[in-house]
This record gives structure tokens, sequence and C-alpha cells, in this order.
């Protein structure tokens, strides 16, 4: 750095990533400023600077003093002891400013010679006065997970048939019959504390209802008219509770049942398909419930506006993680417990890092914000503007007339019409393709026996996987 650099920063004047000082006097508040920097992202105390960006510098006595002091800060007064860089840069006038560099810890939290934990609060600082905030350090050097969170439910709240399924299904396992066994099963998989209570990924994943147990972590949806939020005024609006898998079914099927469909080239008496592929909201949704910030007790939020759609998740990006990273495909997992479990199956989960790459290769009209100062992540999905010509409804179709006998391609209309829209009901196919309830299921049932669908979730609620 040279003094022209100098001058254009602190030009730029205080932030919590820069911090003047006209002098150091006091080594143990000179190390508070410094672990309050570690503690959050790094940053440069510039000495000899005043408040007002008056650059009066320090006489070479004053430096030699005051390197003594830095020193002595970084190495006895804060703990653990910090690596940090000076530099001396000459004034005009002669006198001279330190420029003091402090990295972001790695081994935080870090706390002054009073056992104090300081974080930078924009350009001052203050004490950290909740565990919230103190989990939430141990979560940034990844000592500590929210998912691992023990939680106020005994093994009884298990939800027995969702666990018994996944048991099977995946590890070939039988239920335990003793408690003692189901517990002993449940800590080894990471589920349940030493003190035999549910953590939050045990909750969140096999409970019946995780909302008795933890309020928040639904997600609330809500179709507004226009494109703004209306205080009162909604066209759709729906509340998702119950494990994880069952909120991303619900979710799914909301989006779904307020997305346009457009004919795209199919014929007059298909359904027509999704104005935005279903993918991106598979991939973004997931992501929503994977990454996200249990330490926040806030619920995800959908908002489908006319001209996009935002899910809105508590939590910034974690760590030194940034938009352009994530667009790149850098991920870092905030919830390992959950991830883990995502992937064998529960959520239709396609590989670290690649959920956000996959969604904007199949809709590049997405933003997304880093809110850090609002504690949020808001993906922002953009409709096109449509023609009413465009745009299919359930008037446009005309059933055929067909005779009373299922023919054989009934099954492989029914596969080209899940394949567009998997949340489609018995009634909705019967009516797609002119035929009875009754003729449709026995056409599902068929297809199930082959292994060409399978059905994902409850009857409500859950969506149908065409089998590739």
């Amino acid at each position: 750095m040279n003094v022209s650099d100098l001058k254009a920063q602190v030009s730029l004047g205080e932030d919590s990533r820069r911090q003047f000082k006209l002098d150091a006097t006091n080594t143990d508040s000179l190390a508070a400023e410094m672990a309050a920097f570690s503690n959050s992202e790094g940053g440069i105390i510039y000495l000899g600077v005043a408040d007002d960006g008056q650059m009066a510098g320090l006489t070479r006595a004053d430096i030699a003093r005051i390197n003594q002091m830095i020193s002595s800060a970084a190495s006895q007064h804060i703990r653990s002891p910090i690596a940090v860089q000076t530099e001396n840069l000459e004034l005009e006038n002669g006198r001279l400013v330190i420029v003091l560099t402090i990295p972001k810890g790695i081994d935080k939290p870090y706390f002054d010679r009073n056992g104090v934990i300081w974080l930078k609060n924009g350009a001052d600082k203050r004490r950290i006065n909740s565990k919230e905030e103190l989990r939430r350090i141990f979560q940034s050097v990844d000592q500590f997970h929210a998912d691992e969170l023990p939680t106020k439910a005994g093994i009884d709240k298990l939800d027995k048939l969702r666990f018994r399924d996944f048991l099977r299904d995946i590890y070939r396992l039988e239920y335990p019959d003793s408690p003692q066994e189901r517990l002993t099963l449940l800590q080894n998989m990471n589920l349940a504390t030493d003190d035999g209570y549910l953590n939050l990924a045990g909750v969140l994943l096999f409970t019946e209802r995780p909302q008795w147990i933890k309020p928040q972590f639904i997600v609330k949806a809500i179709c507004y008219p226009g494109n703004v939020i209306h205080a009162s005024e909604y066209l759709d609006s729906e509340d998702f509770a119950g494990p994880l898998p069952q909120i991303f079914t619900g979710a799914m099927s909301f989006i779904m049942r307020n997305l346009r469909k457009v004919q795209a080239g199919q014929g007059v008496n298909l359904p027509g398909v999704p104005e935005i592929p279903l993918s991106v909201f598979e991939e973004l949704l997931v992501n929503a419930l994977a990454h996200r910030d249990y330490l926040i007790s806030a619920p995800i939020r959908l908002f489908i506006f006319d001209n996009r759609i935002e899910i809105i998740s508590p939590g910034h990006l974690p760590n030194n993680l940034t938009v352009p990273k994530i667009r790149a495909g850098n991920s870092i997992i905030r919830n390992p417990i959950l991830v883990s479990y995502i992937a064998k199956g529960l959520l239709p989960y396609r590989g670290l890092g690649s959920g956000i790459k996959r969604a904007i290769e199949d809709w590049p009209k997405i933003d997304f914000t880093d809110d850090r100062d609002g504690g949020l992540f808001i993906a922002t999905i953009h409709r096109k503007e449509m023609k009413d010509s465009e745009i299919t409804t359930a008037s446009d179709k005309t059933p055929e007339k067909t005779p009373e006998k299922t023919p054989e391609k009934t099954p492989d209309r029914i596969l080209s019409l899940l394949k567009n829209d998997p949340y489609m009901t018995i009634h909705d196919l019967a009516a797609s393709i002119g035929k009875s309830q009754s003729a449709v299921e026995r056409a599902i049932r068929k297809l199930r026996e082959q292994n060409r669908i399978q059905r994902i979730g409850p009857d409500k609620g859950g969506y149908w996987k065409v089998m590739e």
C-alpha cells in the first residue's frame, strides 16, 4: 500500500472492515478491537488517522511504543493469540500511519483478557450476549452445526412408520422392538444425543409433527395478485409443516397449482407444461431446506407474484461463500447431518454444489441476494410475460371420445403427462385424457407393477416419479 492508496481507503470512512484511531494508549482496548475483527470478517485499523478521516500521523517514538503494544495485545491479551501484520506509511508531513491488518480468525471465538467475546457491529463493536450468537460463531468455523442441537423430544416422538420404511429401504434393517435398541441405533445414526433425546436433524426428518417441537421451521407460501406484497389481499395461501419430505412435496404442489401452463407445441388435449421447469423449484427448495440457518427461528417464505417467484431462506451465505461462488458450483455444508440423510433419497438431492448450477442451466432468469444485514438468502425466479393465447386452462381442453375399454397407449399418455407435471392427481389425469378414474387407476397400477412410475410421499401431498 502507498500513501495514495491510504488516502483512497480513508476517504471511504469507517465501516465493519475499516477503523480509524488517532492514537493507541490502552493495550486491553486495542486487544478488544482486534478480537472483534478476528471474530468477524477481519479488517484493518489505521493508527494515526482521526475519526473524521484527518491524517495527523504519529511520531517515530509513537511508532515504537504502539508496535510494542500491538505485539503484546495480539500474543498476550487475546485468547487464542492472533497473527497480525503492520505496515508503516510516511505522510507528506514526515509523520507516519500504521496500517494494522487483522485476519479473519480460524480459531473462533477469540476472547479478550477479561473473557469477553467481541463482534464487529458496523464501524463499532459489541459483546456477544446470547447463546445463539455464540453457537453461530462455532458454526462458522465448523466446530458446531445447528442440526446437532438437542431438543426436548424423546424417541417416543419418532414416526414409527416413516422411520421403519427408511431403515428397510436404505439400510435393509428391521425396526428395533425395544426402546433401548432404538435409542442406540438413533445415536449411532447421529439422530439422537447421549442424553436420550432426538437432535434437531432427528426431529425434522423422522417425527410426525416437528412443528409441535420446533414451530418456526415450516414453509409459509402466499400467491399475491400483481408484483407487490399486499397486507390482506392474496390469491392462495398455505403453511406447510411436518417432516422435511412432507414440507417439500406440499410446497412443490403449491408452486405447481399457481404456475401458468403453456401449450409448448403439445396437442390441444394435453394439459400443457409448466412455464418454468419443475427441476428449478426442486433444486431451490431442497437447497433452502437443507442449507438454511436453523439457528434462526423463522420460516422459509415462498412468495409468488405475477412477474417472479421468491424463495426466502433464514440465514445469509455462510463464511466466505458469495453469490458468484455458488453460481460457479461452490458450496459449504451448514447442516451436515440433514444433508447426509437428504442425499439418501428423502429429497431429490443430486450432489453438493450442483443444485444451484442445475437450476440456472434449466432457467437462467434467476437472481440470488445474500442479505447479510437482514440475515436472509433470497432466490428470485423471474417469470416470462405471456399472452393469454399462450396460456392453457382447463376450459381450453376438449376431452377425447374413446371406447370404454382402456387403449393400450393410455399408460404411455399417462407417463407423458406425469413427466410434465408429477403432481397431477388421478382426477387430473382422467380429465386430461378423457378416461374414467377407474380406467386411469388400472393404468397407474399397471405402470407401478412394471416399475415405470413410483409414488413419492403420501396420496395427498405426494408426487409421481417417472422411472427413466
